[in-house]
């Protein structure tokens, strides 16, 4: 069915376009949002990535998986997003302005919050690794590819990053355990 839908968007048909917009945008705005940290820097990422699919759909390779080809320009325009507003932050710091760009804002999920703040704290490089592990369900092979890794490096991210998240909700445990 999906292979039909782009090629569809292949030969132009913007209903088709609309429909493959439906089917991956929330997806792709949660995991954009996990990702860069922000919701603001999530839609441009999303609508970013959308543009970059409809125009080069004509050269992407029906026969190949859809979704980790579109991940793979979703999670290049979240580190686009991202530069940005670091360089946009630096140049701001840098004129003596003090108000800083704000990391965290409400998700629209909030029952995750909690969970969304911790990924939120990991490096970029494991972030976006157990993003696309845990959110969207990749497997290891397929995180590789999409963000053109070996294998074992995304095995390795994610032993980190998951460790780095027990330790944390540990020490969360702990300081609610004292409070009560």
């Amino acid at each position: 069915m999906e292979k039909e839908l782009i090629e569809r968007v292949q030969r132009g048909d913007e209903t088709a376009f609309a429909e493959l917009y439906a089917l991956y945008a929330e997806y792709a705005l949660r995991v954009a949002a996990a990702v860069t940290g922000n919701t603001a820097n999530a839609a441009d990422a999303v609508q970013e990535a959308f543009i970059r699919v409809y125009d080069h759909i004509g050269r992407f390779d029906s026969f190949r998986p859809f979704r980790p080809w579109f991940y793979r320009i979703l999670i290049n325009e979240c580190r686009r997003v991202m530069k940005k507003q670091r360089t946009m932050a630096m140049m701001s710091e840098d004129i003596g302005n003090s108000r800083r760009l704000a990391y965290e804002e409400h998700y629209a999920f909030e029952q995750y919050e909690e969970l969304y703040r911790a990924i939120g704290r990991l490096k970029e490089e494991q972030r976006i690794a157990i993003v696309l592990k845990y959110l969207q369900g990749f497997t290891d092979e397929e995180i590789a590819d999409i963000l053109d890794l070996n294998v074992n490096t995304v095995k390795s991210r994610l032993f980190k990053a998951r460790g780095q998240l027990m330790k944390w909700m540990k020490m969360r445990e702990e300081r609610g355990a004292g409070n009560g």
